[in-house]
């Protein structure tokens, strides 16, 4: 007999996300002409279940027996949950407007490598795809744009783990969007030296030369940029630490996008903060 799970299963939700999840889940079963009685489990049940996966970082099998399903159903279950979640994240545009009407100070900008199981995956010169050189694991590349005080508030596709943080940003358009808001308002974007020369909108640590060192007022600028910019670990280690799921994703590498994307949009239900 399977066993019986409630909303106690998590408890570190509040009962409100459940529920806006379930609500989200009823209007896509009602979009796809879902009858009544077809489903083995109802909305707020199929909700606890992502949930579960989401909070905790259960197993779908585990999830699978608690509530009765084949393996096969609960992983539909998961993957339609992802779905609906991630398409209330904001786009890049959408994000930028609403820090734009925010007027914040600055931003801060950092890519975070989302941890995978080994994947096969060859990618140019016969390297893995999917291996960080920095991190000595595989994973992908998510990059996460903050406010000053450290609320993530946009996240990007995965990118594969092998490349660098410029090299993500420049794909998802991050530096010309960036630089023209600069451009525009004078917002700059704080970064690490993973981001050398990104352009003039954004404002990283003065890189020690080779056989050199740093003058006095370098290393005092350094100290303040690393000082402001720290603040955007928080982002990432709000969504990392509060999903489980996030620690290290056993799907394939691609869904990351939309677990990232479903990750902060529970983020913004949970805290009722979009920015």
């Amino acid at each position: 007999m399977p066993t019986s799970v409630t909303y106690t299963a998590v408890l570190d939700v509040q009962r409100s996300t459940a529920e806006h999840l379930a609500r989200l889940l009823y209007g896509h079963r009602t979009e796809i002409g879902t009858r009544r009685g077809r489903r083995s489990l109802g909305c707020f049940k199929q909700a606890v279940l992502i949930l579960r996966w989401f909070i905790d970082g259960t197993r779908l099998s585990q999830l699978a027996r608690d509530n009765g399903l084949s393996s096969s159903t609960a992983y539909r279950y998961l993957h339609e949950g992802l779905t609906v979640l991630a398409a209330g994240a904001p786009d890049l545009s959408t994000a930028l407007e609403r820090a734009k009407a925010a007027g914040l100070t600055h931003l801060n900008l950092d890519g975070t490598l989302i941890r995978t199981d080994r994947v096969a995956a060859p990618g140019p010169n016969g390297a893995d795809l999917w291996w960080s050189g920095k991190h000595k694991h595989h994973g992908g590349n998510v990059q996460v744009i903050s406010t000053p005080d450290g609320w993530p508030f946009w996240v990007s596709p995965v990118r594969p783990g092998r490349e660098h943080d410029t090299t993500c940003a420049r794909h998802h358009g991050l530096i010309d969007a960036l630089t023209h808001l600069a451009d525009q308002l004078g917002t700059l974007t704080l970064v690490d030296l993973g981001y050398e020369n990104a352009g003039d909108g954004f404002r990283h640590p003065v890189k020690k030369p080779a056989g050199g060192e740093l003058t006095e007022a370098q290393q005092t600028y350094n100290k303040v940029i690393r000082g402001i910019h720290g603040v955007c670990e928080r982002a990432n280690s709000l969504l990392k630490t509060t999903f489980k799921a996030l620690r290290r994703v056993s799907l394939d590498p691609s869904r990351i996008t939309q677990i990232a994307a479903a990750a902060l949009v529970l983020l913004q239900l949970e805290y009722d903060r979009t920015i």
